[in-house]
C-alpha cells in the first residue's frame, strides 16, 4: 500500500514540474474563449466561442479601427459635455478641449478612455449614433454575424454584444493595419495635450508575456473581465480572446503557449511551376501558382494534407487556367489560382514610361515627349 502511495505521489510531482507535452487543449477560466491564427483565420482552440455575451471595453477595437480608417487621425476633435461625463475609465478630457483624433485613439486603446470613445464617435461619425451605425455596418462587412454594437466604449447596454469568435475576426482584420499595430503594441504614449505619458493597461504586453504584440482589456461588474490579445513567435501569429475570465492573463498565456507548441505555419506550395495534361491529350503544359499558400498545422496533421489540381477544359486562351486546392483529412483548407503565365516580380520599366503607358491605356491617345 505504501509503495502505491509513493508511486501516485511521484506521478503527481512529475506532472506538476514536468507537464506532458502536447496536451489536448489548454485549460482556461473563461466562460468563452478562442485561439485563432492570424494569417488564415483558422480556429485552433475554442470554448463556447460562438455564444453571444457582453464584451465591455474590447468594443474599443472597433472604435479604433474605424477612426484609423476614417482619414481623420490628424484632425482635432472637441470634447463635448456628453463625452467628459461618460462614466467609467477616462483620459480626463475637459469640456471644449481639442485633441487630435490620433491622440484620442491612443488614449482609447492604452487607457481605455470612455470619454475618448465618445469624442472620437462624435467627430468621426457626426454623432455617437452615427458612429454606432458605422460600427454595425463594419461588423456586417467583416462577417461578425453574432455581433451588435450599441455604443463606442463597451459599457453594458441592451443590444450590445458579441462572441469570442467575432472579436477574434475583428482583431485579425485590425492587425492587418500598420497604424493599428503600432497603437495596440505601444507600451506608453505622450499626447500633445498632456505632460505625462499614458501607460498601456495590457499587462501581457508590458509585464507578463514577452511574445505579446498587442491587445485590449475590458471590464464591467456585470460582464466580468474580457481580453483580446495577440502574440507572435517564430513565424506564427496568434489571436486570443476571452470573455468573463477571472484569470484572463493566465488563460491567454496558456492558449498562446499551447498554440506555439502544437502548430507551425507550413508552406503548402512547395513549387511555383507545375505541369499538367488536358483530358485526352498527351501534351504536357506548364502552369504557375499565383501565390504562396501557408496554413497552420500540427505535427500530426502534416501527413494528412493532400492537394488536387483542377484545370479548366478549355484553358489554353485564358490567363487563369484553374486552381490548386489543398485538403486536410479530405476537407478543403486553402487554394491558389493556377496561371498560364508567370507573374513578373521585377519591373524595371522607367517611371515616366509607366505614366505614359497608363495615360495611353486610359485615353487611347498617343503622346510625343
Amino acid at each position: 500500500m505504501r509503495s502505491v502511495l509513493v508511486a501516485i505521489f511521484t506521478t503527481i510531482l512529475l506532472m506538476i514540474f514536468f507537464p506532458i507535452k502536447g496536451q489536448a487543449t489548454p485549460q482556461v477560466s473563461a466562460n468563452n474563449a478562442v485561439l485563432m491564427e492570424q494569417t488564415t483565420g483558422r480556429v485552433l482552440f475554442e470554448k463556447q466561442a460562438y455564444s453571444k455575451a457582453n464584451i465591455a471595453s474590447i468594443t474599443k477595437i472597433m472604435t479604433a479601427i474605424i477612426a484609423i480608417e476614417s482619414g481623420k487621425m490628424a484632425e482635432k476633435a472637441k470634447a463635448s459635455r456628453k463625452a467628459i461625463y461618460t462614466e467609467g475609465s477616462s483620459i480626463y478630457l475637459e469640456e471644449g478641449e481639442e485633441m487630435k483624433v490620433e491622440d484620442l485613439v491612443y488614449g482609447l486603446m492604452l487607457r481605455s478612455g470612455n470619454d475618448a470613445a465618445v469624442a472620437i464617435s462624435e467627430h468621426v461619425g457626426g454623432s455617437e449614433a452615427g458612429f454606432v451605425y458605422l460600427m454595425n455596418e463594419k461588423a456586417r462587412w467583416l462577417g461578425m454575424n453574432d455581433t451588435h454594437f450599441a455604443n463606442p466604449h463597451g459599457l453594458d447596454e441592451a443590444g450590445h454584444y458579441s462572441t469570442a469568435y467575432d472579436m477574434a475576426v475583428l482583431m485579425r482584420y485590425a492587425m492587418d493595419n500598420p497604424t493599428f499595430r503600432d497603437i495596440t503594441g505601444a507600451t506608453s504614449y505622450l499626447a500633445e495635450n498632456r505632460t505625462y505619458s499614458w501607460q498601456n493597461k495590457n499587462k501581457l504586453l508590458t509585464k507578463y508575456y514577452n511574445h505579446c504584440t498587442g491587445g485590449k482589456t475590458g471590464y464591467t461588474k456585470k460582464t466580468g473581465r474580457t481580453l483580446v490579445s495577440t502574440a507572435a513567435k517564430d513565424n506564427l501569429e496568434l489571436i486570443a480572446v476571452t470573455l468573463d475570465a477571472p484569470d484572463d492573463w493566465r488563460d491567454h498565456i496558456a492558449m498562446f503557449e499551447w498554440g506555439f507548441e502544437q502548430y507551425e505555419l507550413e508552406t503548402l506550395t512547395k513549387q511555383k511551376t507545375i505541369s499538367y495534361r488536358l483530358d485526352e491529350s498527351n501534351e504536357v503544359y506548364s502552369g504557375y501558382l499565383e501565390k504562396e499558400v501557408k496554413y497552420p498545422l500540427s505535427q500530426q496533421e502534416k501527413d494528412d494534407v493532400s492537394s488536387q489540381l483542377l484545370i479548366k477544359k478549355d484553358s489554353t486562351k485564358e490567363k487563369r487556367i484553374g486552381k490548386n486546392v489543398f485538403y486536410l483529412n479530405g476537407k478543403p483548407i486553402a487554394e491558389t489560382n493556377v496561371l498560364k503565365e508567370q507573374i513578373k516580380s521585377d519591373d524595371n520599366t522607367p517611371f515616366m514610361e509607366k505614366v505614359y503607358q497608363l495615360f495611353q491605356h486610359i485615353s487611347g491617345v498617343d503622346v510625343l515627349w
